[in-house]
């Protein structure tokens, strides 16, 4: 998935949503860790883009918090 449209599908979630897109993303982080460390991965950059991703969904989530506090 583009980070683009990642984003428009994020930014319509609440946050608890979000918060449990966080739990999955991280869920699939340490899966993907463990293949690595045993040699199974064989595309490298899914944890970029999962680590990445969780980055986009922390932003997103302090965002939605500021602007709550703000209005």
């Amino acid at each position: 998935m583009k980070s683009s449209e990642l984003l428009k599908e994020l930014s319509g979630k609440s946050l608890d949503e979000l918060r449990e897109k966080l739990v999955e993303l991280r869920r699939q982080q340490m899966t993907l860790r463990m293949q690595l460390a045993t040699g199974q991965l064989a595309q490298n950059d899914q944890v970029r883009n999962v680590r990445r991703d969780i980055a986009r969904v922390k932003t997103i989530i302090t965002q939605t918090i500021k602007q709550g506090d703000a209005a």
